[in-house]
């Protein structure tokens, strides 16, 4: 009898865990569409693209709350699970009890409102006039109370929307993390734009974007990106997506800025390497796939800020650059060093910020955002409210919409709530790469030999082969030894800024 019963018990998981693998399935091809659309797509496949879409979004939530789901999760609920077996279950009833309580008629709604908000996103970005963004950004903000209000009618909607990225951490830890960012960075920012200190700024010149883009291969060779597995593509927005068989990056080019898109590649790259990482022979569960954003913005920020823009990978990479551009022959490593790391006065763009003022650009987007979804400003109120409080926070202003609020490309896509997780990620990245500074012997000699390997493996080990096997507070707990704090990240940049401008001298 007892074996008859573990049969049933294997049995029930398996019905289950194949159902599981063909919503991911469906969820991996909305989002093979997603990525064509923004990279590929003839401009004039939008009518198509968003039934198509919108389709599977209907697909797959159905798929995810029907009654069989439910009498499934029901049957585990007192079954003798294995520690994996749970987390799987756990991670799979936390979107069943949301999707449940949202109808598929909004899902739809949203999802085919998303993909018609992109075109009318870059149109008002290219014509530099929020009003042809304005009227669908609004409907999206209903819809997205709307859901929210559907989920837990009870609860603070933008704290609803929130969880749909980092659904661990808590609402409180964000706004305490990004509080102490405002307090502690702003004053930073004071010193470092007071500083006398010049550093270098090398270049001035045109830079091939094509040239570029080799410069950018060759760093991705180097970095140990699998080309097998992956891609590099441009798009307006440079972005990252796909799974451990098929994780693809873009970026973007600026002649006038060959480091931009560099930094923007091995941002990428550092997402996509944590896709990569992701055990294979879980595909399509919740074990072969991340944790969630905070800890996704993590490993991206971490190779962007830690290893590219340290003084040891530019030991590396000098010999590379001045190949690509020979005009670039007479620079040092610490002119490169520098020139990663100056805070500019006046940047107004959240994806060419500095490591420093980045998160003020954070902070201004969470906090209209958390207004706008609480209904405590209009959405017409957005252009005047944005240039004020980057006036307020870093002390320029745009001069218009296009290098304002109309820069970012998250809220044509609906994702009210994913901001905060770049900070998040920021100071994770920060409290990850200390302990593999402990961990790891001459770390520095090795990123400057151009042996990324330790690190890889040191990731892979202690956050990637888990997938979302544990919540994130405990990953960061196994993974660190400490509970998530921001003590590391502004030790780093208080340390790396105080020496770069000589703030202490």
């Amino acid at each position: 009898m007892a074996t008859e019963a573990a049969d049933a018990d294997a049995d029930a998981y398996d019905q289950f865990l194949q159902k599981v693998k063909r919503i991911n399935n469906v969820e991996g091809a909305a989002g093979i569409l997603g990525w064509d659309q923004e990279v590929m797509m003839p401009e004039g496949g939008t009518p198509a693209r968003s039934q198509q879409r919108s389709a599977l979004s209907a697909i797959s939530h159905d798929l995810l709350t029907d009654d069989e789901m439910a009498d499934l999760l029901a049957d585990l609920e007192s079954q003798d699970l294995d520690d994996e077996q749970r987390a799987v279950v756990r991670e799979v009833r936390r979107k069943h009890e949301r999707a449940t309580s949202v109808p598929t008629d909004l899902v739809e709604e949203i999802s085919r409102t998303t993909s018609e908000a992109l075109p009318k996103w870059e149109q008002a970005k290219e014509e530099d006039d929020f009003s042809i963004f304005a009227p669908t950004l609004e409907k999206l903000v209903e819809l997205e109370r709307e859901y929210a209000e559907h989920i837990d009618p009870e609860k603070d909607p933008y704290e609803v929307l929130f969880e749909e990225y980092e659904p661990y951490l808590g609402i409180d830890t964000a706004e305490e993390t990004l509080e102490r960012l405002r307090d502690e960075l702003v004053p930073l920012i004071d010193d470092v734009r007071e500083s006398d200190v010049d550093l270098a700024s090398p270049f001035d010149g045109t830079y091939d974007a094509d040239t570029q883009e080799d410069l950018a291969r060759d760093v991705l060779d180097t970095l140990g990106y699998d080309w097998n597995r992956g891609r590099l593509d441009t798009a307006p927005h440079p972005f990252s997506s796909g799974n451990q068989f098929d994780a693809r990056v873009t970026t973007r080019f600026d002649e006038s800025d060959p480091l931009g898109a560099l930094m923007s590649t091995i941002h990428e790259f550092g997402h996509a390497t944590y896709t990569l990482g992701l055990p294979d022979e879980e595909y399509g569960t919740p074990l072969g796939q991340s944790r969630d954003l905070t800890v996704h913005e993590s490993q991206s920020r971490l190779w962007e800020n830690h290893v590219g823009r340290s003084k040891a990978f530019w030991e590396r990479f000098l010999p590379e650059l001045t190949e690509r551009f020979p005009e670039a022959e007479d620079l040092t490593v610490d002119d490169l060093y520098e020139a990663v790391n100056e805070v500019y006065e006046d940047n107004l763009i959240r994806v060419e910020a500095d490591e420093l003022t980045y998160h003020m650009h954070i902070v201004v987007r969470f906090e209209i955002e958390k207004q706008l979804i609480r209904g405590e400003i209009d959405v017409e109120d957005v252009p005047e409210l944005w240039n004020d409080k980057y006036e307020e926070y870093l002390g320029i202003r745009p001069d218009s919409d296009a290098e304002g609020c109309l820069q970012d490309i998250h809220w044509s896509h609906g994702s009210f709530g994913y901001f905060p997780t770049y900070s998040l990620g920021s100071v994770l990245a920060a409290q990850l790469y200390a302990t593999a500074e402990e961990d790891i012997d001459d770390l520095d000699e090795r990123v400057a030999a151009g042996d990324f390997e330790p690190l890889h493996d040191w990731l892979t080990e202690n956050v990637h082969q888990h997938g979302a096997r544990y919540t994130t507070d405990d990953l960061i707990e196994r993974a660190t030894g400490e509970s998530f704090t921001a003590d590391y990240f502004l030790d780093h940049v208080e340390s790396k800024f105080s020496e770069l401008y000589d703030l202490d001298g």
